[in-house]
């Protein structure tokens, strides 16, 4: 739930060091979120220097080399004279920096330039040593590329938007600094004192041949996810415990009856969350004529649940992608270059789009939860739309509108875009990932899912209150007040309500509702 937000470079994160090993989903979110500074470990150099002799042994090869004595895509027939090829890389940066659209976030670039920083430090691309330290001091100086929305088809690499950054280190093209102003990437690094790279053979094209885009953000919204399915279990608990639902479906022995592990992690928080509610135990008596209450309410571990596990897939998947070396061709271990389609995107694709998936449908339960609380006929005695007074107020009537524009938009976003692909290429590059859209599709639905909840939540509050003298558990009271800290979330006559949902919503991106909610329960899972 990032976006172009500048940090104080004298207050960031520790430095990461980047070796020949995979980095972890911690060092990502150091460097993209809070502009750690990056150091390349001994080990690295070492193997860097090591694999590049392999190429400068190729240089002179009468032998055709990709990358290093031929052309690129569908001119890979095309041999390149000796005296022309440092040429041929600059060549290529310049023509695939072809990138259009708005800017993509700060985060994101950050991240791509880093991964692809990781897998220079393996040696399996063969660049040199001054190249792969450039790109660690344009990380360290807070420079970021400025990439743009469209131009990679998350096969061949995110070409475009890697592009874009290895041209800022040849000191082309144009850089956001730290403070988040548009400035001549030469000045940005000669500011910094950063020498411009002058490319030489396969260096540019080590530079944009990998999954970097669609992996970065990919690690960034499974960290988004994780603490949104937190708050989602924290929100669903608040409406079970405000709509006068009931916590027995949540029993752990229930749960223990289909053993899928996210489902019960949630039920288990659902469960501490509504321990020890005053309000809760006011109809747990016999009089209580329900039996059974609505699928939102009775179902979201299920719910919940399968969506944590989705995410926990999509983070194996990522895992084994931030432990590969992926370049084309690539420099092997006993010194051979060779071919290889381990940069074409299908692995990320595919679980990009099934989170997007899963978003959706979790937003489309919080508002059919959200629904139930506004309808005079399914409230358990509530006002109609929790209006001050009914009929004059119009209550929440039309923060539920808001909801559903936002899941029928999350619905639209959960549309695959790895089902589809164009050739491209003349043809040379006839099946791609579409990985890069579905990554970009998915930050849109992060987004939209957060805003979903935070409507939920400022719901379920009202509802809780208006249920007086009656209260709710100490861990519902806990997120009211958070929640208070940020706007007015009390009963009363109308208010602007898009000032009350934009403030709420700051809670959802610093987390500071499920902090709340900690504060009594302990650790949520």
């Amino acid at each position: 739930m990032g976006g172009m937000t500048y940090v104080d470079l004298e207050t960031r994160a520790a430095p990461v060091t980047v070796g020949i090993g995979p980095l972890s989903f911690d060092d990502v979110l150091a460097v993209a979120r809070h502009d750690a500074p990056v150091v390349l470990s001994p080990e690295a150099e070492a193997e860097i220097s090591r694999s590049r002799k392999v190429v400068e042994d190729l240089a002179d090869d009468v032998k055709p080399h990709y990358g290093v004595s031929t052309g690129f895509g569908a001119l890979a027939t095309r041999h390149i004279p000796v005296d022309r090829r440092a040429q041929l890389q600059r060549s290529l940066i310049r023509s695939h920096a072809a990138g259009a659209g708005p800017a993509v976030e700060r985060e994101v670039v950050r991240a791509l330039m880093l991964l692809r920083l990781s897998t220079l430090a393996t040696g399996r691309t063969g660049v040199r040593l001054e190249t792969a330290r450039a790109y660690a001091a344009v990380l360290s100086s807070g420079i970021t590329p400025l990439v743009h929305e469209y131009g990679s088809l998350g096969c061949s690499g995110d070409l475009a938007p890697l592009a874009h950054c290895a041209l800022v280190v040849m000191g082309e093209g144009t850089v956001v600094d730290a403070d988040g102003t548009l400035m001549d990437a030469r000045l940005a690094l000669e500011q910094k004192g950063i020498e411009p790279v002058q490319l030489r053979e396969k260096e540019g094209l080590a530079l944009i041949n990998g999954t970097d885009g669609m992996l970065g953000m990919l690690v960034l919204a499974i960290d988004d996810l994780r603490s949104l399915l937190k708050l989602a279990d924290v929100a669903a608990a608040m409406s079970v415990e405000g709509l006068l639902g009931t916590d027995d479906v949540f029993a752990a022995d229930l749960h223990e009856l289909r053993p899928q592990r996210g489902q019960a992690l949630s039920a288990a928080n659902i469960r501490a969350v509504m321990a020890n509610s005053p309000l809760r135990e006011s109809h747990r008596t016999d009089d209580c004529t329900r039996v059974q209450d609505a699928y939102s309410l009775r179902c979201a571990p299920q719910v919940h649940g399968g969506a944590r596990d989705t995410i926990e897939h999509a983070a194996r998947v990522a895992e084994a992608e931030l432990a590969s070396a992926i370049d084309n061709p690539v420099v092997t271990k006993d010194g051979r270059v060779e071919s290889n389609g381990n940069f074409h995107g299908a692995p990320v694709a595919y679980v990009l789009d099934f989170l997007a998936i899963v978003a959706a449908d979790v937003a489309s339960m919080a508002e059919r939860r959200t629904d139930r609380f506004l309808d005079k006929a399914r409230n358990q005695d509530l006002p109609a739309f929790l209006a001050h007074d009914p009929g004059v107020d119009s209550g929440l009537m039309i923060a539920q509108y808001t909801q559903a524009a936002m899941v029928s938009e999350l619905k639209r976003l959960a549309a695959p875009a790895s089902v589809d692909s164009i050739p491209s290429s003349a043809m040379q590059e006839d099946h791609v990932s579409m990985g890069w859209s579905a990554a970009r599709k998915l930050r849109k639905a992060v987004d939209a899912l957060g805003r979903v909840l935070s409507i939920e939540l400022v719901t379920a509050a009202r509802g809780l209150q208006l249920r007086a003298p009656l209260e709710p558990g100490p861990a519902s009271q806990a997120v009211i007040r958070a929640l208070a800290d940020l706007t007015d979330v009390t009963p009363g006559p109308d208010r602007v309500l898009a000032e009350t949902l934009g403030a709420a919503y700051l809670g959802v991106l610093d987390g500071s509702y499920v902090t709340a909610a900690e504060s009594v329960t302990g650790p949520l899972r």
